[in-house]
């Protein structure tokens, strides 16, 4: 498909590289994130850029109008487009831990029934997956992680609930996330992480996950998953501890 450029108002431009959800689209979404990066620091034209947002086929370049030329800042993106590599780009690669107690997983049995599995084949399926964030959105830190296989996909609840508990594990469709946040929500939740996604606390990066990364699960049970609750919460465990030093075998 052919780039499009769309205009957001007066001070911001998307660029849309597709319209499927694909490792391959969402990779050269991040490669061109990576481009404007480095632009802002070397090309007076692109200093005007006040942020960058990913998404899982597009990517808007919030810009201030006042402090540049609109137009030809929409012709260079255009050009750094079309020019960016289409490999795939990989970021952190994290080994998260999840709890599948039933308290936690209240779809977990519906999911199993309709896929005539049984819960713990379900469970190390998804053990055994490796989910690409896309994006983070929705909520601070909600990561939109693909992956799931597809005979395991699953349609969102036909009722939303009205009170999602944080760190809730959840999937819908063929994607996987974590709610990090008490909210609404309409995913179908399998589980529970300990880990804070998101800690205002950390100014620099306050969303733990970025578009890019590598998702993997291990299992706990709840008496481990309170101990790394409480360990996390009180800032006793950083989140490199969840870190692997190389890309997983």
């Amino acid at each position: 498909m052919t780039i499009r450029l769309l205009a957001l108002g007066d001070s911001a431009w998307t660029v849309e590289f597709g319209v499927s959800i694909s490792t391959e689209l969402n990779a050269q979404v991040m490669a061109f994130a990576q481009r404007i990066a480095q632009a802002r620091i070397h090309e007076p034209l692109f200093a005007a850029i006040t942020d960058v947002v990913p998404t899982f086929r597009s990517l808007t370049v919030h810009f201030a109008p006042q402090t540049t030329d609109a137009d030809a800042l929409a012709t260079a993106l255009s050009a750094l487009a079309q020019h960016s590599p289409r490999h795939t780009i990989v970021g952190k690669y994290w080994h998260l831990p999840a709890c599948f107690d039933p308290n936690f997983a209240p779809d977990l049995s519906a999911w199993a029934k309709a896929k005539n599995l049984s819960e713990d084949q379900l469970i190390q399926r998804v053990l055994s997956t490796q989910f690409r964030v896309y994006m983070i959105g929705f909520l601070p830190g909600f990561p939109y992680m693909g992956g799931l296989p597809p005979e395991l996909s699953m349609p969102r609840l036909a009722s939303p609930r009205q009170r999602v508990p944080a760190n809730s594990i959840a999937i819908a469709g063929e994607m996987c996330a974590v709610y990090p946040w008490e909210s609404p929500g309409g995913w179908n939740l399998i589980g529970k992480t300990p880990v804070q996604l998101f800690d205002p606390r950390k100014i620099d990066q306050p969303a733990m996950l970025s578009a890019g990364d590598m998702v993997t699960w291990y299992p706990i049970d709840t008496m481990a998953y309170e101990h790394l609750r409480e360990l996390c919460g009180n800032g006793d465990l950083s989140r490199e501890a969840f870190l692997y030093t190389e890309a997983p075998k």
